[in-house]
């Protein structure tokens, strides 16, 4: 699983590579413009950037420059142009690939998957399972959190509890299903066990506790805001 950047002011094309990059199980950022893709860049890690060259506030070429002063992510450059001073212009400041619109989406994820494959990025050397979000980091395979890179102490519950939403991230899961989960199929307590548990792991959480979402009469989903 790799973090992608998608910066386009066409909000329908991004919404679209969304959904195949979260598909192929990927964790997506998006930007609207130069700025907010820099902005993000310096917030989190990012493995690959698909950037468009011609937006407003600022463009592609001027964002990859930027960014490049204090990183060396992928970026595969979008453009509706194909002419050759563009594309110069685009390897010269670093650009690992050059996409001409209009192309499938299926398209770039095989070349963000070529890209990933070649660079190692998006695949932790010792097979750590990690989401992140800006300064909150989850390690599922060391039963870590941190926030503001300090640990977060949580019950081994809360820890599965936490778990268990991230890695169904977007879907809603019923309080059955995560009692069962949870709790185990013999599970025959109150299900006031849940509520309590969820407003502890809200509560040590912070701000990020916003992402866990409570879906009334149903049950609960993680969504990043």
């Amino acid at each position: 699983m790799a973090r992608i950047l998608i910066c386009d002011d066409e909000a329908g094309l991004r919404t679209v590579l969304r959904k195949y990059a979260e598909f192929e199980k990927h964790d997506v950022v998006e930007a609207d413009d130069g700025i907010h893709a820099i902005e993000a860049c310096k917030r989190q890690k990012i493995d690959v950037i698909i950037m468009d060259i011609m937006m407003p506030v600022m463009d592609g070429f001027t964002a990859v420059k930027k960014i490049r002063e204090f990183s060396d992510v992928p970026v595969i450059m979008l453009s509706a142009r194909g002419e050759e001073y563009d594309k110069v212009l685009a390897f010269e400041l670093g650009v690992d690939d050059y996409v001409i619109k209009p192309f499938s989406s299926k398209e770039i994820m095989l070349r963000i998957a070529a890209i990933l494959k070649r660079s190692g990025r998006g695949l932790a050397q010792d097979n750590r399972v990690i989401y992140q979000k800006d300064d909150f980091i989850a390690d599922m395979t060391a039963h870590k959190v941190t926030i503001d890179n300090k640990q977060i102490e949580l019950s081994p519950k809360l820890y599965d509890l936490l778990f268990l939403l991230i890695r169904n991230k977007g879907i809603a899961l019923s309080r059955e299903k995560i009692l069962t989960e949870i709790w185990g199929y013999d599970y025959y307590g109150d299900d006031r066990t849940l509520d309590t548990h969820m407003k502890l792991l809200r509560k040590a959480l912070g701000q990020y506790g916003e992402l866990i979402k409570t879906l009334r009469g149903l049950g609960y989903r993680f969504e990043e805001n």
